[in-house]
């Protein structure tokens, strides 16, 4: 009898693995407008992805995708606006239980920008500003090889530990993010630049893990209802271009990205938000200030390079660095009108009916450090 009940126990073994509860989620959208959204989930073993989701708990449409994978994205698309949808995800005998996200506004929308999560930090009162959407301004984890070893690219354990950090959060808020130079550090970078390269410029891994639009290493998403576009860029660690500490994509002006940024910028909303992770003085400076003035087409630029919180004001143009690191050495922009050594996270604010944006640059205990309103611009 025993051994029979030991033999029954092995073979139902396999089946309660399999029928464990998906908990790594996390929204994205890979479409340049907010008509729909990707669900994002890892599963413990291989199958097919399935989404449950509706605007009610009791009455769930489902879009399901075949295959064998453990990393899915499955876009779902969102016919009504000011209203919160419900959703769970499957994959196999894999359960997730049901969670909510909101759609976009009509009235008032709220964005956070957030940058340098390696410490990853109680962001509490970042989730009291209830966002509609998450943005960073790059190095979104500390590294690749610690968690992966050295030379390993696709790895994505990194950005695992960062969406198991912050469940709610990530299953709750379409999210966003900006490369930074951590976020494709292959190799232990050194003093000197080795005979192999330390960065995956290509960002392997975090394009397999978000869904973006455009090219994923740069993107752009507009939001028509309140006049506003975002756009992406991949800049950082710019003066090691050329060797093997290389990490961003190039920035000529015969680059994919400043070719395809001027044609984005020729023609811009009310308001545009261009993030990256180089420092703000520096891009201004770079193809003689060509960059700056692409840049000053558009309303404000974000970086998350330096570790410290700052804006600054230059020709028209508003600069700000935030970080969620933010008591690190300070390198002031020429053009500095605030700075401190503060943990800080960016909070846009847009209006519809006036078509104003108010920028807060916030502390993590919620209190406001910095605050600039941008009325309305009209589309250029």
């Amino acid at each position: 009898m025993r051994l029979a009940a030991l033999l029954l126990s092995l073979c139902l073994l396999p089946a309660t693995v399999a029928a464990a509860e998906i908990e790594r989620i996390w929204l994205t959208c890979n479409a340049p407008q907010p008509d729909r959204i990707v669900v994002n989930w890892q599963s413990d073993q291989p199958g097919d992805s399935v989404v449950h989701f509706g605007l009610s708990p009791e009455k769930l449409q489902t879009v399901s995708q075949p295959g064998n994978t453990r990393l899915h994205h499955v876009e779902i698309p969102l016919t009504k606006q000011d209203t919160v949808y419900h959703y769970a995800v499957q994959t196999g005998n894999e359960k997730s239980s049901l969670a909510t996200f909101k759609a976009f506004p009509t009235d008032v929308l709220r964005i956070a920008v957030a940058a340098d999560w390696q410490s990853l930090p109680d962001l509490s009162h970042l989730r009291q500003d209830d966002v509609h959407l998450l943005l960073t301004a790059g190095d979104n984890i500390r590294n690749l090889w610690q968690a992966c070893g050295p030379g390993n690219p696709d790895c994505i354990k990194p950005y695992m530990q960062l969406i198991g950090k912050y469940p709610q959060l990530f299953r709750s808020t379409p999210f966003m993010p900006v490369l930074g130079n951590h976020d494709r550090e292959a190799h232990p970078r050194g003093k000197q630049p080795p005979e192999h390269a330390v960065y995956d410029v290509d960002a392997t891994a975090f394009r397999s893990v978000f869904a973006l639009p455009d090219d994923e290493w740069k993107w752009h998403f507009d939001i028509p209802e309140f006049d506003l576009r975002l756009i992406a860029l991949d800049f950082n660690h710019t003066s090691d271009f050329g060797t093997t500490w290389q990490t961003c994509h190039p920035f000529d002006h015969d680059s994919a990205q400043y070719r395809w940024y001027a044609q984005l910028t020729r023609t811009n909303p009310g308001h545009t938000v261009t993030l990256y992770n180089e420092r703000n003085a520096t891009m201004r400076g770079k193809l003689k200030g060509d960059w700056q003035k692409l840049f000053q087409r558009g309303t404000l630029c974000v970086t998350g390079f330096g570790y410290f919180a700052e804006r600054a004001e230059v020709d028209g143009l508003t600069c700000y660095n935030t970080s969620l690191s933010g008591t690190g050495t300070k390198y002031p922009d020429p053009h500095s009108k605030f700075l401190a050594s503060q943990d800080s996270y960016l909070l846009l604010t847009c209006e519809r009916k006036t078509g104003a944006m108010t920028a807060e640059l916030k502390n993590l205990k919620g209190e406001v450090l910095d605050r600039q309103m941008f009325p309305a611009a009209k589309s250029r």
